[in-house]
C-alpha cells in the first residue's frame, strides 16, 4: 500500500489518555487545541506578557522532530517567553495531538497541510521559526511557501532533502531499524540521540504519548518518509523551497550540535545556501547531539535571544 492510498474514511484517529501526561517534569504547561484536517493539533503558548500571537512584536514558532514532541523544548520557553510569544505544537501523531493508529496515513503532503492550517488558525506573524529535525523539513518548506509571516530562521540539526543527497550513514542505519521494528522504545531512541545522560523521568516523559503499538505508527512513519528518490512525496516541495532559501534576505541563525552524526555533515552546505546566515557567528553548539535542544537548551535560548537581539 502507498503511503498515500490511505482515504479519509480508512484513517482512525486516536488520543493518548490526558493522565499519561500527568506530573512532567519541567513541563507545567497546558495543551490547547487547534482542528486541522480533522484532527485536534495540541501546543502551548507561553509568554511573560499579555497579548495574542498575531501582535505579538515576537513570536517563536518551535517544532518538533523525530520521535519527541514539544516537550522537548521545556529548556529554551523560559527564556524566549521573555522575549516574546512562545509557540510549540506537537505535530500530528506526537504529543498530545491527535494519532493516526496506522503508518501508511501519513505522508509529507498532509502534515505539511496540516502545519499550514495549524499556523494560518492562529494567524502567526513576526515569526521567529525555531525547528530541527523533522520541524525543519516542514516548517522551512512552508517558510518559503508563507514568507511573509516569517522575519527569522533558526534551523538546527536539520535540512531540505529531496532525495538526491547522499544520507548519513547513521540515518540509513537508524531508517533500517525503524524499518525492523514495529515497537520501538521511544525514550531510548532520544537518549541515543543526546550526549548528556537523561534520567529516568525525562525518559518517560518522551514515552508518554506513546502507551502502545498503534500510537507510535507516526514515530515509525517519519524516518520512511524522508525522500530517498527525487519522485518522492515531498521531494519536489523541498527542492522548490530550498531554492527559495538560496534567495532568502531576512536574519538566519543555523545551530548545529557538534555531536550528530545525522545531520553534522549538512551543516556547512545549509548555512552556506543561505544568504544572511554566514553573517551570524558561532554555529556549532559544544557538547550537543541530535538533540541539542536536551543537551544544550539553556544555552541554545540565550544565542537564539542574542540573535533577536542584534538582528530587531
Amino acid at each position: 500500500m502507498s503511503l498515500l492510498s490511505v482515504s479519509r474514511e480508512q484513517m482512525t484517529l486516536i488520543s493518548t489518555p490526558e493522565e499519561h501526561f500527568d506530573d512532567l517534569p519541567e513541563f507545567p504547561y497546558d495543551p490547547q487545541y487547534v482542528d486541522v484536517d480533522d484532527a485536534k493539533m495540541a501546543y502551548v503558548e507561553v509568554d511573560a506578557n499579555e497579548g495574542t500571537a498575531a501582535d505579538a512584536d515576537e513570536t517563536f514558532l518551535c517544532l518538533h522532530g523525530e520521535p519527541t514532541w514539544s516537550y522537548l523544548y521545556r529548556k529554551i520557553i523560559p527564556t524566549l517567553s521573555e522575549r516574546g510569544r512562545v509557540i510549540a505544537p506537537d505535530f500530528i501523531g506526537f504529543g498530545r495531538s491527535d494519532k493516526y493508529d496506522e503508518i501508511e496515513a501519513y505522508s509529507f503532503s498532509r502534515h505539511f497541510d496540516q502545519l499550514t492550517a495549524f499556523v494560518e488558525a492562529l494567524n502567526l506573524q513576526n515569526v521567529t521559526l525555531v525547528c530541527q529535525d523533522w520541524g525543519g523539513l516542514l516548517g522551512l518548506t512552508m517558510a518559503m511557501n508563507d514568507s511573509e509571516r516569517f522575519t527569522r530562521l533558526v534551523p538546527m540539526n536539520t535540512g531540505l532533502p529531496d532525495g538526491t543527497q547522499k544520507m548519513a550513514d547513521e540515518w540509513l542505519a537508524f531508517r533500517e531499524f525503524i524499518e525492523s521494528t514495529d515497537d520501538p522504545d521511544i525514550g531510548r531512541m532520544v537518549q541515543n540521540g543526546c550526549v548528556t545522560e537523561l534520567d529516568t523521568a525525562t525518559k518517560d516523559a518522551y514515552r508518554a504519548p506513546f502507551p502502545d503499538q498503534p500510537s507510535k505508527a507516526g514515530a515509525r512513519a517519519w524516518p520512511l518518509l524522508v525522500p530517498t528518490h527525487p519522485e518522492t512525496d515531498g521531494a519536489d516541495a523541498m527542492r522548490a523551497a530550498a531554492k527559495r532559501l538560496s534567495e532568502w534576505e531576512k536574519p538566519a541563525f543555523v545551530l548545529f550540535g557538534d555531536s550528530d552524526p545525522i545531520f553534522r555533515g549538512v551543516r556547512d552546505s545549509l548555512r552556506e545556501s543561505i544568504p544572511t546566515a554566514t553573517d551570524q557567528p558561532d554555529v556549532w553548539v559544544e557538547n550537543a547531539g541530535h538533540f541539542l535542544q536536551e543537551d544544550a537548551g539553556e544555552r541554545i535560548a540565550e544565542r537564539i535571544v542574542n540573535f533577536v537581539d542584534r538582528t530587531s
